[in-house]
């Protein structure tokens, strides 16, 4: 029968802020966050992903909320084991009757330490993995966004994701220079905390921080200054209250984190041979990730670069499909020892 032919194999897009699995044949079919709740008496998992998300800021004192990711590594080990399981299991639910255990090609930024990728590796085997493979996230963004990264032309990808910003140049299937900075969408969502606490002294949480960056959050200048009702503890009183904020001061308060993005394009720029760099010019810088939804951005990263900047049509799933996609070469990926001596091969 043909349908025991049919191939297990998985990607994972493995990130800060959310996983998505990516099911060969069938495209990204999971995207959820990267969060655990955990009963810390009984040390038992009550929920992962979207039900987890939905309890952050309201559990009682014996569940906590994890993010078992920070910065694109793994900060609990256990845990982004037990999770990766849950969205594995659930990805290929429909297929539990095939015994056959996946291979995966699981994301990691291309900045990560030896012990790091090893962690990952080992994380994914104890979640289930027959084989796992680390693909570096620039390669697989730019995979996912249709860039001709097997061709003998420059290619620059800038994925902002919730932990890392990884910008690279990609030619004949592999990364000539790059740049991971731990400086990306929770960084843009701390800095919109910091400014109400300082200037309002309200305190709001991360959920409220991240409604407020995709709803009036911008770079650069302002074209239309919207204003949202946010509502928080007054650290003065301690009693709930409703303040409103303007499109501009919000755009104010991320000014540093958008500078270090800016700067990390401009850095792998300045490294990009001569050839390379003429290739992005007349192409472009592509953005992906999360990051690349914030209003003006593309804009801003234009001026600063004197270049063109466009965002790929699905900055969200860029990174999972390129990483699923990179399933095709799977073989190729068992001779190579790790992330760092990667190029890739076609």
């Amino acid at each position: 029968m043909g349908i025991f032919n049919f191939s297990q194999d998985i990607g994972i897009d493995l990130g800060t802020a959310n996983t998505l699995v990516f099911l060969k044949g069938k495209g990204v079919v999971l995207s959820e966050p990267s969060v655990v709740a955990r009963n810390k008496e009984i040390g038992e998992i009550e929920a992962v992903g979207r039900d987890a998300y939905n309890m952050i800021g309201r559990t009682p004192g014996n569940i906590s909320v994890i993010r078992p990711m920070k910065d694109g590594v793994i900060a609990d080990y256990d845990t982004t084991a037990a999770m990766m399981k849950y969205y594995i299991k659930k990805a290929m639910r429909k297929r539990a009757f095939l015994a056959k255990k996946p291979s995966i090609m699981v994301c990691v930024p291309s900045g990560i330490t030896m012990v790091e990728e090893r962690a990952v590796i080992d994380a994914t085997k104890q979640a289930g993995a027959k084989d796992a493979f680390p693909i570096a996230e620039p390669f697989a963004a730019a995979i996912g966004a249709g860039l001709p990264v097997w061709e003998p032309t420059g290619s620059m990808i800038v994925d902002i994701g919730g932990g890392t910003t990884e910008v690279a140049v990609i030619s004949l299937g592999g990364i000539v220079t790059s740049a991971s900075i731990r400086t990306a969408g929770d960084d843009m969502d701390e800095a919109i905390t910091n400014h109400i606490r300082k200037t309002y002294s309200l305190m709001i949480g991360e959920r409220s921080a991240e409604a407020i960056k995709f709803e009036i959050g911008a770079a650069g200048t302002v074209k239309n200054n919207e204003e949202m009702e946010i509502r928080g503890r007054d650290l003065l009183t301690g009693l709930p209250k409703t303040i409103a904020i303007t499109a501009e001061e919000i755009a104010g308060s991320l000014e540093d984190t958008i500078q270090s993005i800016i700067d990390a394009v401009k850095d792998t720029l300045e490294k990009t041979p001569p050839e390379l760099a003429a290739d992005i010019m007349d192409r472009g810088i592509v953005l992906s990730g999360g990051g690349a939804l914030l209003q003006n951005i593309d804009q801003v990263i234009s001026d600063e670069t004197k270049m063109p900047v466009f965002v790929t049509e699905d900055p969200l799933e860029s990174v999972a499909v390129g990483t699923g996609k990179s399933l095709e070469y799977i073989e190729h990926f068992r001779s190579i020892p790790n992330v760092s001596s990667r190029p890739t091969v076609k």
